[in-house]
């Protein structure tokens, strides 16, 4: 079974991260050059928050705000979900599905260790399938 542990061994710990006083503008910017839909709100190493371009279209451009004099942390996400390394994907899932979140912080002994998308649940399950239906094909043929 795969688990959160396994998708980190495969992309890599980096985190992309603000501070709660981060102006928008800036995030968003960070997010555009790291390619990323969302950013972790740290302080003192701690996770306070996320920051996802779900927050940046409903609380700011829905609104007619400006990203450019509006905090970070008055439009966060303050209620951040997470997991730890030996979850099993199918938890992740479910959690990601059931309360419609799209990343998860993975915390291991109270230290952020990484932070994972549906995104890479979702290819990582394909993968697992792929490699199931491939041993079941060998199985059926007799091939090795």
């Amino acid at each position: 079974m795969t688990t959160v542990r396994t998708i980190l061994l495969s992309k890599g710990n980096a985190v992309w991260s603000v501070a709660p006083d981060t102006i928008v503008f800036e995030a968003i910017k960070m997010m555009a050059e790291k390619n990323v839909g969302a950013l972790l709100v740290l302080q003192n190493e701690k996770v306070v928050g996320i920051f996802s371009e779900r927050d940046y279209a409903r609380k700011i451009v829905l609104k007619g705000e400006t990203s450019h004099s509006i905090a970070i942390k008055d439009v966060m996400t303050s209620s951040v979900l997470a997991v730890h390394p030996e979850q099993s994907l199918d938890e992740c899932m479910a959690l990601m599905t059931g309360k419609r979140v799209r990343h998860l912080p993975v915390v291991e002994n109270e230290r952020l260790i990484g932070l994972i998308s549906i995104g890479d649940v979702v290819k990582a399950i394909i993968s697992e399938h792929e490699y199931t239906i491939k041993q079941l094909e060998n199985y059926i043929t007799g091939s090795r």
